[in-house]
């Protein structure tokens, strides 16, 4: 608060804080959005510079679009670990560190055996993050605000929660205190299925992370006082089972070392809390009577999908055969019998419910077990249109359209985004803390 003079008369008015935002791996802003949505008259979000680079293609659809919805100023379209070693300068300085770092190899469509974790391509992209945080030095941002999947915690296949143990101790030698939490969205009204990791972290010296180093119990923080738990209430934990993990030795030992006496275990439950490389973590349950979204609710009307985006009928019996159960022989390259199965899909998709999670292969005519299907009032069949797949992100309407951006763009785009009403919570929730 402060005093000021409103003709003679003098009267307290709040302080607006402004929050300098740095957004990495931005994709087409989902963070910018939410946190955008977050913002009042005491704390505002101000993305001052965003990072978005994709190496696998040579036209860069998202940053494209991010520049056509927030504009160019500040946005880089480079390698972000080219900017850190050559441009280092051209980072501003700021308060919040924000991104949904590329998980691709933690990524559910791949199995655990083959998912490389911190060795690979892009997971190990988290170093660009620890690289600007050190290089900082005593201007890295006071909060961090990560996102990923919920593999993470149970990355790689034979150390169960090792890549998860060296970004805590990563991070915690740089100063941070981090809580986690995984969220699946629609628990909380929102109308996707889709689980992901949120990591906050705490600069030494905020507010929060004193109050995280005067804690007794860390059952406080995880049910009650945390930004997480503020933003997504839980049940009653009180009774909360905590596993206490210590985080010893460098990183190259953790690497080596981590989990050897129970590789097929993570020691990493939904919720946890991380201060001077002390791991509380525990199983948390979500606590939540509002408002439900449902796929129904996105839905377009069928007099405003094109054509292109109905099932021929001729068509609907591959459709059928992918998304059924089955139980086949199938053959190797080298003649070897074996029986290949899998169970059923809901099909069409259940309207009533939150949708599953977008993937980002939703795009294309193609029959495909995984893409959605919905059965429209007279009885045809037809997959997700760009805007219900935005709108299932909770982006606006129309938010991935560009010229030259083809549906199936689009729809890979929606696929690798965020639900954006999950971040506005976050965001709330993290303006109080500060």
């Amino acid at each position: 608060m402060r005093l000021i003079d409103l003709g003679g008369a003098a009267t307290m008015v709040p302080i607006m804080k402004k929050v300098r935002v740095l957004e990495l791996f931005a994709g087409v802003g989902g963070f910018r959005l939410g946190l955008d949505a977050a913002s009042d008259d005491k704390v505002v979000y101000d993305t001052i510079w965003a990072s978005q680079w994709e190496p696998a293609t040579k036209k860069q659809d998202a940053a494209e679009i991010y520049a056509a919805k927030f504009g160019p100023h500040g946005l880089s379209v480079e390698n972000i670990e080219s900017v850190i070693e050559n441009d280092f300068a051209s980072i501003p300085n700021h308060d919040l560190l924000v991104g949904g770092f590329p998980c691709q190899d933690y990524s559910v469509a791949s199995t655990l055996k083959r998912s490389k974790g911190l060795m690979g391509k892009k997971g190990v992209l988290f170093w660009s993050i620890y690289s600007i945080i050190r290089n900082k030095g005593d201007d890295a941002p006071n909060y961090l605000f990560l996102e990923n999947v919920d593999r993470l915690l149970k990355s790689p296949a034979r150390q169960r929660g090792r890549d998860f143990a060296v970004m805590l101790a990563a991070l915690s030698d740089l100063g941070y205190a981090i809580e986690w939490r995984v969220i699946n969205a629609a628990d909380y009204g929102f109308p996707q299925r889709r689980r992901r990791i949120f990591i906050i972290g705490y600069k030494k010296g905020t507010k929060a992370y004193e109050g995280i180093s005067k804690l007794k119990d860390a059952r406080d923080w995880l049910i009650r006082d945390g930004t997480l738990a503020d933003a997504f209430p839980v049940e009653d934990g009180e009774d909360l089972p905590i596993n206490e993990v210590l985080l010893e030795g460098p990183p190259e030992k953790i690497t080596e070392e981590f989990s050897e006496h129970m590789p097929k275990l993570s020691p990493f439950h939904n919720s946890g809390l991380m201060i001077s490389r002390k791991v509380y973590t525990g199983r948390l349950w979500p606590k939540y009577d509002g408002h439900i979204t449902t796929l129904g609710d996105v839905l377009q009307k069928d007099k405003d999908v094109p054509e292109d985006f109905y099932i021929p009928d001729v068509e609907l019996s591959k459709w059928k055969y992918l998304k059924g159960a089955k139980r086949e022989e199938r053959f190797t390259t080298t003649g070897h019998a074996y029986y290949y199965s899998e169970g059923s899909m809901t099909f069409p998709d259940d309207t009533t419910r939150p949708s599953r999670t977008v993937i980002t292969g939703e795009g294309g005519r193609g029959a495909s077990r995984f893409k959605h299907v919905v059965k429209t009032n007279d009885g045809r069949y037809r997959r997700l249109t760009p805007i219900e797949l935005e709108r299932l992100d909770m982006f606006p309407d129309n938010h991935t359209l560009l010229e030259g951006v083809s549906d199936m763009r689009r729809a890979f785009i929606c696929g690798n985004a965020l639900v954006v009403g999950a971040i506005t919570k976050v965001g709330e929730a993290l303006s109080r803390k500060m």
